[in-house]
């Protein structure tokens, strides 16, 4: 890998960390913020999937025009109404203005995975690409290990505004790395001819069984995956007696062993194939899936046991998800289609969660009852994927060449 290569890749990872830590910070702050506010399950998972859903609808609309643009232009675009987002949770003093600025966050901020995604995908060629995208999804595993533990620190000692502002501010210093390092990478736009019809993006997909499946596996996999996650927090604590301040340990622990996973589960997938791979993982993920959910009063080694094998195994599963659903498009229609499937993606991740919320219930006891129903939904779910993975196939395998800076 090249040096301008691994420049491109820390930067693009540097954009996912703080995506991902503004993302990450609501659902381990759940205990904190339902107790602040007075929440209940419903508005808390109303609270989290307000940003999937603005998200999931800017990155839709997003879809119709991106490919016509230079790709730094638009992460730049989105990356920088993403900050002010952020920093306006931070300032925000009532549940209604929070979850507004959320909105607004999510707005923007559904520009920039699909478009993360794409560059990668435009760089690398379809033999290298799991092990490119393991580097740029590392960003979840430092997000775990660094960006949440110091949020819940900063939540703890300081108030819940404060990690909300920290992100927001190293985001202002990353946009100058994006705007310094990040070269012109509009390859695909010369390479179109003549614009097609904006509506085109969409007619593509919809006659296309194999992008279809593609976006039906990432709908699958998200209902599955955050129907689970935003109540993990509240749950351990309710039902597995875990402290508050002991959360972090969580993130930090899963994080730490996926910073090394990550890497090896991408050179794997190159190695030995992408669905094989994604298999394997998504049913080693269904464990820990049902520990979880039907955890009672619990030592703290055990709880950390089972969600550090839960984040290796999912952090496993969607590695090789994304290098397949990247490749069933050219590079002249990627940045549209990725954003379908971010698009996808966040509005399955928020009907995940606020069905989640619906069905999920507090006793009088403070306790979260029926998180297991979620987990048999999860469970199954993840389980039919497998057989939905088993009908995407590939059709790109060649790389536009990254221009110099």
């Amino acid at each position: 890998m090249s040096r301008q290569e691994k420049l491109l890749l820390f930067v693009l990872g540097c954009i996912n960390f703080t995506h991902i830590v503004d993302f990450m910070i609501m659902m381990p702050m759940g205990p904190q913020l339902m107790r602040y506010f007075h929440l209940n399950p419903q508005q808390f998972s109303f609270l989290v999937s307000a940003y999937s859903l603005s998200a999931g609808i800017s990155g839709f609309l997003a879809a119709f025009v991106v490919d016509r643009f230079d790709r730094k232009k638009v992460i730049l675009f989105g990356y920088i109404g993403f900050v002010a987002g952020t920093l306006a949770c931070g300032l925000a003093p009532t549940y209604g203005l929070l979850v507004a600025a959320r909105t607004v966050a999510g707005l923007f901020g559904g520009l920039l995975g699909a478009q993360v995604m794409a560059i990668v995908s435009d760089a690398f060629a379809y033999e290298r690409r799991a092990q490119a995208m393991s580097f740029v999804m590392a960003a979840f595993s430092v997000a775990s290990v660094v960006g949440v533990p110091l949020g819940l620190y900063l939540a703890t000692e300081i108030s819940w505004h404060a990690p909300f502002l920290v992100v927001g501010s190293l985001g202002i210093l990353v946009t100058g790395l994006v705007v310094r390092f990040v070269p012109r990478l509009d390859a695909h736009v010369q390479q179109r001819g003549t614009r097609p019809h904006p509506l085109k993006a969409i007619t593509t997909v919809l006659h296309t069984p194999n992008q279809l499946r593609a976006l039906l596996l990432t709908t699958v996999l998200m209902l599955g995956h955050f129907s689970l996650i935003p109540f993990l927090s509240p749950a351990l604590v309710s039902n597995a007696g875990f402290s508050e301040k002991q959360l972090y340990l969580i993130y930090f622990i899963g994080g730490f062993l996926t910073i090394f996973s990550a890497p090896l589960v991408g050179k794997l997938a190159d190695r030995r194939g992408k669905h094989l791979v994604f298999t394997v993982f998504a049913i080693l993920s269904l464990l820990p899936i049902l520990l979880i959910t039907n955890m009672g009063p619990s030592s703290m080694a055990y709880v950390l046991s089972v969600t550090s094998i839960f984040f290796i195994f999912t952090n496993g599963r969607m590695i090789p998800t994304q290098a397949m659903v990247s490749s069933v498009v050219l590079p002249q229609q990627r940045g549209s289609f990725m954003s379908f499937n971010s698009s996808v993606q966040l509005l399955a991740q928020a009907a995940a969660t606020y069905g989640a919320g619906l069905i999920i219930q507090k006793a009088p006891t403070g306790q979260l009852l029926h998180y297991n129903w979620v987990g048999y939904m999860a469970v199954t779910l993840i389980f039919l994927s497998i057989f939905i993975a088993r009908t995407v196939k590939a059709v790109d395998k060649a790389p536009v060449a990254v221009p110099a800076e």
